[in-house]
């Protein structure tokens, strides 16, 4: 690749993300609502407005770059890091339904995004995993693999019950929700293990760290959406907070690094424990301050990712060739 490259041959799949985090955000102010009035629920249609729009874009971009990049899209599947973001387009269309059905929309449009979303992820999930069977050398399971990226593929099915339990398919939203709940802590396994054998993954992709929120928030919500017992929902909030505080350990490197798309992977995680805290406090209550709190840092990155993304956009610095890392393509799977 060369930077007189068309900018739009390096769009990769993980601009999803940015319709991710959107859609988090909606559904986090809409769990606001009860606190703050329909000031909140004005920011969350508006929110999800905004990442309807996006995913519009996106999607024919897509497209169009398929048609016009074949060679791009191959190397994406290649990547032994950028084939995992393949999933954040399927995730964004499951955000996309569960914010509709939240904020009241027509129910049909609703289930077939759904439907469509949830069975993409399924597949998206079934081709990483069966990747692993390769071995390295073909393209399979690798330590360059192993960062926190890989959460999205796998345990995105934990996100297919917001939707599917209020749509009425509560029974296969369990199936696919105990696909994510089987593979968290192999996928948790796994990064541990790269980090004691092999380090840190690299400087760039720093930001998604904050990704370790997602699965436990994102379960915590999906479990009360099944009834779950107060106490499980309560220790997966847990498990999300004490993750929040464990890459937070990292925010002055990360606030170090030059702005590039994986600041994106902060996103949703921030807003997923923002509404969590909110689905966990009434109001008047010390968690309902908390949720607000969560809610505003969540709005303020967010905010700051939007005007990120616009300057890189204007200057050129996003869709250009990432930068040389020790990251080598494996073979086509």
């Amino acid at each position: 690749m060369t930077t007189s490259d068309p900018p739009l041959k390096h769009l990769m799949p993980g601009w999803y993300a940015i319709v991710m985090g959107l859609c988090g955000l909606s559904l986090a102010w809409h769990r606001a609502t009860p606190l703050m009035g329909e000031a909140a629920g004005a920011v969350s249609l508006a929110t999800a407005g905004l990442a309807a729009a996006v995913f519009v874009v996106l999607a024919l971009a897509t497209l169009v770059r398929a048609h016009r990049h074949p060679e791009a899209w191959a190397e994406d599947r290649r990547h032994p890091v950028r084939h995992t973001f393949i999933a954040t387009i399927p995730v964004a269309v499951i955000l996309l339904s569960t914010a509709a059905v939240a904020l009241g929309a027509p129910l049909e449009p609703a289930r077939v995004l759904w439907w469509i979303g949830s069975l993409a992820q399924l597949l998206v999930t079934l081709w990483v995993l069966a990747r692993w069977w390769n071995g390295p050398k073909a393209g399979g399971l690798q330590w360059p693999s192993a960062t926190p990226a890989l959460f999205i593929p796998i345990v995105g099915n934990v996100l297919v019950p917001l939707a599917g339990v209020p749509l009425g398919h509560a029974e296969w939203a369990a199936a696919q929700f105990g696909i994510g709940l089987m593979f968290w802590p192999l996928v948790m396994a796994l990064i541990a293990t790269r980090v004691a054998v092999h380090g840190l993954w690299p400087e760039r992709l720093m930001p998604t760290t904050f990704i370790f929120v997602a699965p436990p928030a994102v379960a915590g919500l999906s479990a009360m959406q099944f009834g779950a017992p107060p106490l499980l929902v309560w220790a997966l909030w847990g498990m999300a907070l004490f993750s929040l505080l464990w890459a937070a350990t990292l925010a002055k490197r990360i606030a170090s690094l030059p702005f590039s798309l994986p600041h994106w992977g902060m996103s949703f995680p921030l807003a997923a424990i923002a509404a969590l805290t909110l689905r966990l406090g009434p109001p008047g209550t010390a968690m309902s301050l908390l949720g607000l709190a969560l809610l505003a840092l969540a709005s303020v990155v967010i905010l700051a990712l939007v005007l990120g993304t616009l300057r890189g956009l204007r200057d050129g610095s996003l869709l250009a060739p990432e930068p040389v890392a020790t990251l080598v393509p494996a073979s086509a799977a």
